[in-house]
């Protein structure tokens, strides 16, 4: 029974928030009048002490002593006595772990903030450095309109910065201190909540106590957030996978970052990005654990919360671990732009664009669209793109079609007409990349 109920072995990464948090505690006890201040002094010189040898690594957890919280309190008391029995006045371990979990998501949401703003700027470094590549845009994976890669990597940008702002927005909810909801109702000591919770840098304090000792919402919505990182994460590796294949020949990874074969010598494989690709899965597998953990929970603590703690630990290192490992993947490519501009001359990219030519000539869309349908079927009947038909047979379709059609069947004028807000033009893109510059980099100067 104590190996099947120990948290130990996990639990106590947590020891620095539960150490932070009882000094915090303890001095708010001495100010209220509720232990001595030459107690309290002594007993922060204790955890302390504590502290180091847990740093060093020469404190031995006893899996007998169930938690972090536990092995922490037991060792206190060896070392003070009676004295040390009076820390844990006017709380409880369910107050106090939820305490240390949200102390710890805090810490680990603003190493994901910095992980994520680590990969918006490699793929902004790319981005500038390949201003001027063209490449086919694709839907349902066809070559759909041509756009600048750079505007295709900032599409990714896009999506991580969502994703910081889901962090942040996360880290308001997490930022709450439960101390002083005690076991379920509080305490009746006269504690000072909000001395505490300015100690330990928290916002706000819990409004409810039956609430703040029992959900894990909290945990649950980073573990959601987390899971949409690595969607997007994945959705960015699996890109990478494909571009780096003899088919594609779009990029080239590093040898960092691939691997060769076991028994083909001639092998290259993407294994970082595979790797990225195939830990999305454990990461998603975390957020539903959780959601089932907590769906059946009555009020208030249930011993099933002690299981949210290894889905969050794990997703928190996956995560890390991706973003920082996929910003030096990112950094270390080497685009083939002559490769991607030649596969923008075939497959009639510039379909869209002779239909958007016949409209300006006074055609209804509807049947711009149906006539270059025709002409793209002749095309491939006569083995040639768009581009290469004759100004005959491009007539024979619409008399509308004049001499200055083979502009908008060039690639490149097509890309320069998207010259909107959020379009892939250069003009627009340029505009695009200095925003993140100044944006990302001067982040970094504030701070």
């Amino acid at each position: 029974m104590e190996q099947y109920t120990s948290s130990i072995h996990f639990d106590q990464r947590l020891y620095p928030y539960d150490i932070d948090g009882s000094v915090a505690h303890c001095r708010m006890l001495a100010r209220q009048g509720i232990i001595e201040h030459e107690e309290a002094d002594r007993i922060v010189e204790a955890l302390g002490a504590i502290r180091q040898a847990m740093d060093r690594g020469d404190f031995e957890f006893d899996p007998t002593l169930e938690d972090i919280h536990m092995n922490i309190e037991a060792r206190l008391i060896d070392m003070l006595g009676p004295l040390g029995e009076k820390l844990h006045t006017a709380r409880s371990r369910n107050d106090q772990i939820a305490l240390d979990v949200r102390m710890f998501l805090r810490d680990a949401i603003a190493r994901c903030r910095r992980r994520v703003g680590d990969l918006q700027k490699a793929l902004v470094t790319q981005a500038r450095k390949q201003l001027d590549v063209v490449m086919p845009g694709y839907t349902h994976l066809q070559r759909a309109q041509p756009v600048l890669l750079a505007h295709h990597l900032l599409a990714y940008v896009e999506m991580l910065e969502r994703d910081d702002q889901r962090l942040g927005d996360c880290a308001r909810r997490v930022n709450v201190l439960p101390l002083g909801s005690a076991a379920l109702s509080g305490t009746p000591f006269a504690v000072d909540r909000e001395h505490v919770s300015r100690l330990l840098g928290f916002d706000s304090v819990s409004r409810n106590s039956l609430d703040a000792v029992s959900d894990r919402d909290f945990v649950a919505e980073f573990l959601f957030t987390a899971a949409v990182i690595m969607m997007h994460v994945s959705r960015l590796t699996e890109e990478l996978v494909i571009w780096s294949t003899r088919e594609f020949g779009f990029v080239d990874m590093s040898d960092a970052h691939t691997t060769g074969s076991s028994i083909m010598p001639q092998k290259k494989n993407p294994d970082a990005a595979e790797l990225a690709r195939g830990k999305t899965g454990r990461v998603y597998g975390n957020l539903l654990s959780v959601l089932t953990l907590m769906k059946g929970i009555p009020l208030s603590y249930n011993r099933d919360m002690q299981e949210d703690k290894e889905p969050l630990f794990d997703s928190v290192d996956t995560v890390t671990a991706t973003l920082t490992v996929l910003a030096e993947v990112v950094n270390g490519l080497t685009f083939n732009a002559d490769r991607m501009f030649q596969a923008t001359q075939s497959g009639f990219l510039t379909a869209t664009d002779l239909a958007d030519y016949l409209v300006r000539k006074g055609m209804p869309f509807r049947r711009a669209h149906h006539t270059v349908g025709e002409l793209v079927q002749f095309a491939l009947s006569a083995n040639k793109e768009l581009y290469e038909l004759e100004p005959a047979e491009l007539r024979a379709f619409s008399d509308l079609i004049g001499p200055d059609v083979y502009d908008v069947l060039d690639v490149k004028r097509s890309i320069e007409t998207r010259n909107i807000p959020g379009g892939t033009a250069r003009n627009q893109v340029e505009q695009e990349l200095k925003r993140w510059e100044e944006r990302l980099w001067s982040t970094d100067a504030s701070s």
